[in-house]
């Protein structure tokens, strides 16, 4: 007895004290402008680092209500201002958005809070990244109002790097927030020391590309060309345009919706006239009246050779039913993965591809001119992301910009602008034979099952307390 009350007595004495309000505020701040800085230019990527370290440090507020309103005003600091293109799509229901958003955040301090509490140091230290990653996955893969965007890992999409390549999206996150939680243990002062050495290894471990090189054998040379709901007798002259331009380019691709039906036979008619292959996105009726928003691939002959359809329709959008499956184009140059716009964002669509086998993956994409640059430069992120993770090429063809060739190393190759109606974009796409998948897909998902846990302990324990 005497041991344990020494062994409890030792443990209080190392535990970092509780966080004051106004250290809280301070720690809100300096999070909410590492993460803008992290965003703002890709050699300030490592700043992500800082905004983790200050959620870590939120996680010694005592008070369980303190904890989850500091996460969520930090939550709130971080979207609002990336994502006020949302009151462009949605009115007054971006408010409401915005607070869902932001509410992982909360959560994530209220758990780690909970867990310093309940548990012994170690073992709360431990959990915290898991309880980030958990809850990071589960917002942006796996419950109705799924979203992906800024997760911390994007920082890094412009800057190809072995941590992406390896651990992933989320699991680079991951690594972060782990060092900052284990680093608790240390004195307040060599904390501080050892978080700006931690920064300094980030700093050039983040300069490291890819660990594998990818392994390219068969090219193709590819035409996009960015149109906004064109007139569609206007198609035919616009794709003669383009293949004047690049007489070589022996597969073309237009964006999603191009065609607000099936595909007219003037546009068919001209793949074969030119004997080129055409992806492009336009509408398959169903028979209740409804419709998929299909990627259809037209070739030589006229014909429609393979067509896809949207896994993930977006939520709050006439966007059409779910794909019933997803399969692989066996073109004549290799297999080629096709996500319509959105899915790309969903590592558990585009997974599904490359377990198949896809070599390379192209995106026709809707994106409004009128929702302004920020939506498109946070969407353009995710296709380096992706190229980085998996080492396949990407070619990405927005309606309105920003198209992009990105190498299978992550690197984007070129590009075509917003806004940019009628701009076209060239490019060799090089199909790559070692696809991978990185570490974080087989953890990431028991993070979020341990996450859901926690809270169900943490509301539980919290109940009993009320209750006596």
């Amino acid at each position: 007895m005497i041991l344990a009350r020494m062994a409890h007595h030792d443990s209080a004495q190392l535990a970092a004290p509780p966080l004051s309000r106004r250290n809280a505020v301070g720690f809100i701040v300096v999070a909410a402008a590492s993460f803008h800085l992290a965003f703002a230019n890709p050699a300030l990527a490592v700043f992500v680092a800082v905004y983790l370290g200050a959620l870590v440090e939120l996680t010694r507020i005592e008070s369980s209500r303190g904890a989850f309103y500091a996460g969520l005003a930090l939550g709130l600091l971080v979207f609002v201002p990336k994502l006020v293109f949302f009151f462009t799509l949605f009115d007054a229901a971006a408010i409401a958005l915005w607070m869902i958003l932001a509410l992982w955040h909360g959560l994530f301090v209220y758990l780690g809070s909970w867990a310093r509490k309940r548990f012994s140091r170690k073992t709360a230290l431990i959990l915290i990244p898991i309880f980030w990653t958990g809850l990071e996955y589960f917002r942006s893969e796996l419950y109705p109002l799924k979203f992906s965007w800024m997760a911390p890992g994007y920082a890094f999409s412009l800057q190809p790097t072995i941590l992406i390549s390896t651990l992933g999206l989320y699991g680079t996150s991951f690594a972060i927030i782990l060092l900052a939680a284990l680093m608790q243990r240390l004195p307040t002062k060599l904390r501080i020391l050892a978080s700006a050495g931690g920064l300094i290894v980030l700093f050039g471990v983040a300069q490291i590309p890819p660990s594998k090189a990818a392994r390219t054998f068969r090219v193709v040379d590819v035409a996009g060309l960015q149109l906004e709901f064109p007139v569609e007798l206007e198609v035919p002259g616009k794709l003669d345009a383009l293949n004047q331009k690049y007489p070589t380019a022996e597969l073309f691709i237009l964006s999603e919706y191009t065609f607000d039906g099936p595909i007219p036979k003037p546009v068919a008619r001209w793949c074969k006239q030119n004997q080129k292959y055409l992806i492009v996105g336009a509408k398959e009726p169903t028979a209740n009246g409804n419709f998929y928003n299909t990627a259809f691939v037209i070739g030589p002959e006229g014909e429609v050779v393979f067509k896809q359809v949207k896994a993930v329709p977006i939520q709050f959008f006439k966007d059409g039913l779910p794909a019933p499956e997803q399969r692989l184009w066996d073109s004549p140059w290799g297999k080629i993965g096709l996500c319509v716009c959105y899915d790309l964002s969903y590592t558990r669509v585009t997974d599904a591809l490359v377990k198949q086998g896809a070599e390379a993956l192209i995106v026709p994409t809707m994106d409004v001119a009128d929702w302004g640059p920020t939506q498109h430069e946070l969407h353009a992120m995710i296709a380096p992301m992706r190229a980085t993770e998996y080492g396949i090429p990407i070619f990405r063809l927005a309606s309105s910009g920003i198209s992009q060739m990105v190498a299978a190393g992550g690197n984007v190759l070129s590009t075509a602008s917003f806004p940019g109606q009628g701009e076209s974009l060239q490019a060799r796409l090089q199909f790559s034979a070692n696809a991978r998948r990185p570490l974080d897909r087989f953890f990431a998902p028991g993070c979020s099952a341990v996450s859901i846990l926690g809270l169900v302990g943490a509301c539980f324990s919290r109940r009993s307390r009320v209750s006596l």
